[in-house]
């Protein structure tokens, strides 16, 4: 099995892309030349547990499965918390890369870290790796459609950022952002024909809002063949994908979705029903695709 790359990263800068979303710049101790070479490139963030400087982490092992048994290992008080990120960007040629952190308070060990980050914060990665990457290509999957449709939350900003700027020129876009107002709209520098519908939630609670999935459903879309990306609260995102299959008529293989929090609950709470179905329903495509992959 591949190896697992494992790093430490240090906080070099933190600014605020708006009131809500805080972009941190990390130098990694090691990076591979593949980080940030493609859009939608997910690590996992390991946080340290109170009291620690640094988090608590198994070396590098020759694969996944081990590195990750020894990482459960680790006496759960001492464990980092492990949390799920977007590179937003790598600067080319360095190991310097910028993740978003979504602020919301007090909330998760994820955005309590990023409330208090200084320059000189550590914390480790693991990955990206191509044992998480799907065996069709997103980028390829986007250049076979005749335009690519963006749906999700502001957690899906630092993707749908990458996606919408790796856009070949002339390609088009449809995408629309659920904020929580207009001071957390983003600017995207692309060479696409990109249309961004923002829709602000305006003091409804994230995961109580119907607004993204309304506006989706009432969109009139562009004809030809879309490719659909969504991401966001996963009631939300499984709302939009039955919307897509059963009355917009869509190939289950033409969309990529990813329910990245849930409504009450945390990462760390164990799966629901609703959650289990749908990694069963991912697990299966992956092999489909795995298998109409030419050798």
């Amino acid at each position: 099995m591949e190896e697992l790359p494992v790093s430490f990263i240090q906080v070099t800068d933190i600014k605020h892309v708006t009131p809500r979303m805080a972009r941190v710049t990390f130098d990694a101790d090691h990076i591979d030349d593949s980080v940030g070479g493609t859009p939608d490139q997910q690590v996992k963030l390991c946080f340290p547990r109170s009291g620690q400087r640094v988090p608590v982490l198994p070396e590098q092992g020759d694969d996944a499965t081990s590195w990750y048994q020894a990482f459960l290992a680790i006496p759960e008080d001492e464990r980092p918390w492990m949390r799920s990120f977007t590179i937003r960007r790598r600067r080319p040629g360095t190991n310097t890369l910028e993740i978003d952190f979504v602020l919301h308070g007090d909330t998760g060990p994820a955005t309590r870290w990023a409330g208090s980050a200084r320059p000189g914060s550590q914390l480790g990665m693991v990955g990206p790796s191509t044992l998480y990457s799907a065996p069709v290509s997103l980028t390829d999957s986007i250049a076979n459609s005749d335009w690519l449709l963006l749906a999700g939350d502001e957690t899906a900003l630092p993707a749908i950022g990458t996606l919408l700027e790796a856009l070949p020129e002339g390609a088009r876009a449809l995408a629309f952002v659920e904020v929580a107002d207009a001071e957390e709209r983003q600017d995207f520098e692309t060479a696409g024909n990109v249309s961004v519908n923002w829709l602000y939630r305006d003091g409804t609670s994230p995961g109580q809002s119907d607004k993204l999935v309304d506006a989706v459903r009432e969109a009139e879309f562009p004809a030809g063949r879309p490719f659909a990306w969504l991401a966001g609260e996963s009631g939300a995102v499984r709302a939009l994908r039955r919307h897509l299959v059963n009355d917009r008529e869509l190939d289950k293989r033409s969309i990529d979705f990813s329910g990245y929090w849930r409504f009450k609950l945390t990462q760390d709470d164990a799966p629901t029903t609703e959650d289990m179905a749908e990694a069963q329903e991912r697990l299966a495509e992956f092999q489909a695709a795995a298998d109409a992959r030419p050798e």
